[in-house]
């Protein structure tokens, strides 16, 4: 019988292990790597060539290189699926500009996300649809241009950092600024680009990789 290999990534054990003891229970999966960070992660991806790779998004340090470099290699089938606690309208797009095939929200029942999981299995992308009505408008105009246009040079080289994984502390270190000031900066980017948190940014910071730092 033909079963899907996926690796399952989540800084929080009990995340792991009841996405293990569920995928274990069905026939048609086996997780082949549970990684409690993204480094190990992308290098399970690398190693074991999964066919699904489960990442949690409260990871903070997963959006970066690396996961562009995976979401880019045509040497990789591995099909991306994210678990998240929410997820708003334009962060979709933004997951899907990524290279998402999945997102698969923490308070579904378990059938449901294995449902999910058997049909990104079976090629379809399973990101949910926006609220609003005109879906196509929602999700093609979701970061225009225009949006990345009004961010100043020193926001871009906020963004950039952010992809990289860095804390405010750390990333006021770099720029010789206080972490203050850094969340100051942040709220003006998020406001301008209209999202709600910093690993959105990091994943449009991922797939906008022209962005210079």
């Amino acid at each position: 019988m033909h079963f899907s290999r996926v690796v399952i990534a989540s800084r929080f054990p009990i995340v792991l292990l009841g996405l293990n003891c569920l995928l274990e229970a069905e026939r048609d999966f086996r997780v082949v790597a549970r990684c409690n960070d993204s480094a190990s992660c992308f290098e399970a991806i690398r190693s074991v060539a999964p066919d699904i790779a489960i990442l949690d998004m409260s990871m903070p340090d997963l959006f970066g290189q690396a996961m562009l470099d995976v979401a880019n290699s045509g040497a990789s089938a591995v099909r991306l699926v994210f678990l998240a606690g929410s997820v708003e309208d334009r962060d979709l797009a933004v997951l899907a500009a990524a290279g998402a095939y999945g997102v698969m929200l923490s308070d579904e029942e378990p059938e449901t996300l294995i449902q999910t999981l058997r049909q990104v299995a079976d090629g379809q992308k399973m990101l949910p649809p926006p609220s609003c009505e005109e879906v196509t408008s929602c999700t093609q105009t979701a970061m225009p241009e225009k949006y990345l246009a009004a961010l100043t040079d020193r926001e871009r080289q906020i963004m950039s950092l952010v992809s990289e994984g860095l804390s405010n502390k750390e990333i006021g270190r770099r720029l010789k600024v206080a972490d203050g000031t850094i969340k100051v900066h942040l709220h003006h980017i998020f406001r301008k680009l209209e999202i709600s948190n910093r690993t959105i940014l990091a994943t449009l910071a991922v797939s906008q990789s022209g962005l210079g730092g």
